[in-house]
């Protein structure tokens, strides 16, 4: 999946980017409080998105 694809989906679903890493950012679940590390990849691998979405408590695209 494209990252871009996978941080409107995260935007849609109430996330808000915490801040940038050299290597991740960090966004959060507003409602639950529930973080995450996000890849700055330009493609994420299915698995991947499949783990971030679980620990933000939100459906996988």
């Amino acid at each position: 999946m494209k990252r871009n694809e996978l941080i409107q989906h995260l935007l849609r679903n109430r996330c808000e980017l915490l801040r940038e890493g050299s290597r991740h950012s960090i966004w959060k679940n507003i409602e639950l409080g529930s973080m995450t590390a996000v890849p700055r990849h330009s493609e994420i691998k299915e698995l991947m998105v499949k783990k971030i979405c679980k620990d933000l408590d939100i459906q996988k695209p």
